[in-house]
């Protein structure tokens, strides 16, 4: 059971594994892209090609419930399926999840990306028994994994990803020997982005902006302003010398290289390595800002 990219290496592991797949459950193919053309989700497209049965209820009520209880299967492995699972299910069959974070810190549906957000320097992957909670059932299995400084959301999703699928597929080999612990500490949420989130505060500290422009690249992409133009910040770093200096009026343009744009922030100065114009491809920001006469030493972002 799941649907988006970060559930295709499971359930190809499994796959891999030898283990028959009874069946598939994902989100209902929905309008997605700039032309909003109706689209299968991942995990619909990956099943297919392996010629496994796919269903795509709305919701798991009435007879597509009874459907779902009916399968003669030992184990439902769910990962990002999108849907809390009703307490007939998990009181009645084991449910194994796969959650990206150090639970219980960041339940919810945006664990990597408040991970990077809050500046976390490690973070675990997680095998978990589903309960009738958000992610607040006992874990199985648990890894552990640094979180370099620099790591952004597509390098930590495709990480956890794979580690997760090879958890699982241990888990699922060995289903007698599972010993599920109670998950212990002071629980934090990870509630899902809105657009309101993806502009750039200047006014935080340099550590902040970095976090914030890595926590959402590249998808949704923090975002900045000049002039009347909105532009995607891709990927940033932060000179250790500059931590806690104060360069220029947050925002300010206050150098520019090949190797990119140096603005300056509440306190330290972020570099802006790589972003996207509206319209364009994304590319190097030293490349970028050299076709852009309008971005300048001296002037103040958005």
């Amino acid at each position: 059971m799941g649907s988006p990219a970060f559930a295709v290496p499971s359930l190809h592991a499994l796959h891999t594994a030898g283990h028959e797949i009874v069946a598939v459950y994902t989100q209902p193919p929905r309008p997605a892209g700039r032309g909003h053309k109706v689209q299968n989700t991942p995990v619909h497209e990956a099943a297919e090609d392996m010629g496994l049965t796919v269903f795509h209820p709305e919701k798991l009520r009435g007879e597509d419930l009874e459907a779902v209880l009916g399968l003669a299967a030992d184990v439902f492995c769910v990962v990002g399926y999108g849907l809390l699972l009703p307490k007939a299910l998990v009181d009645s069959r084991l449910c194994l999840n796969v959650h990206p974070s150090a639970l219980p810190r960041w339940r919810g549906a945006a664990p990597l990306q408040w991970t990077l957000l809050a500046g976390d320097a490690r973070t675990d992957v997680c095998v978990m028994k589903l309960d009738e909670g958000m992610d607040t059932g006992p874990v199985v299995a648990r890894d552990s994994m640094a979180v370099p400084l620099n790591m952004t959301l597509a390098e930590l999703h495709d990480t956890t990803a794979a580690k997760g699928a090879s958890m699982l597929v241990e888990a699922v080999n060995d289903l007698a020997s599972i010993r599920p612990v109670p998950q212990v500490g002071e629980a934090t949420h990870a509630p899902k982005l809105t657009p309101e989130m993806r502009p750039v505060d200047w006014h935080k500290p340099v550590m902040e902006v970095h976090n914030h422009v890595r926590g959402l690249s590249p998808v949704p992409g923090a975002t900045a302003r000049l002039g009347g133009e909105v532009f995607k910040i891709l990927r940033t770093e932060v000179n250790q010398l500059w931590l806690h200096k104060r360069m220029g009026e947050p925002g300010e343009v206050i150098g520019m290289d090949s190797t990119g744009v140096a603005v300056a922030c509440g306190v330290g100065v972020v570099k802006i390595v790589e972003m996207q114009r509206a319209g364009a491809k994304a590319g190097p920001a030293g490349e970028i800002a050299r076709g852009w006469p309008a971005l300048k030493n001296g002037v103040v972002l958005g």
